[in-house]
């Protein structure tokens, strides 16, 4: 099974706390922050493979930017509850897929099987 450096940001510390023990067992390494600002400094610092980003605690803009800042990462975003709307809009944004955050199986899949979305800056 491939290890990878993995980024949560998740806004309940319960469930956090939870998806660190679970993803660690699955995919590697995983450092979890705060806020945007230090997910964008834990990427660049660990070379993280995967950000798992709470919806909650990210806007869209800040999604497509993550995204083209760091190419070579792939950007799972979570929300409390399935969203039609949003996942298509996070995918637009950048992100790889949009899971429920209690669903640390979709997590984990998305997480492995997925390509970092490559983005091209508007000319």
């Amino acid at each position: 099974m491939q290890q990878f450096e993995v980024v949560l940001l998740q806004s309940d510390p319960r469930v956090a706390e939870s998806l660190v023990s679970i993803l660690t067992q699955s995919l590697g390494s995983v450092h979890e922050v705060n806020s945007v600002g230090e997910l964008r400094r834990t990427i660049a610092k660990h070379r993280a493979k995967v950000a798992i980003l709470d919806m909650e605690k990210a806007s869209l803009s800040e999604v497509h930017h993550l995204a083209e800042e760091f190419p070579a990462a792939s950007i799972v975003c979570t929300h409390r509850c399935a969203d039609e709307e949003m996942w298509a809009a996070a995918l637009n944004a950048g992100a790889v897929d949009v899971c429920t955050a209690n669903d640390a199986r979709a997590i984990i899949r998305a997480a492995r099987d997925s390509k970092p979305q490559q983005h091209k800056a508007a000319a």
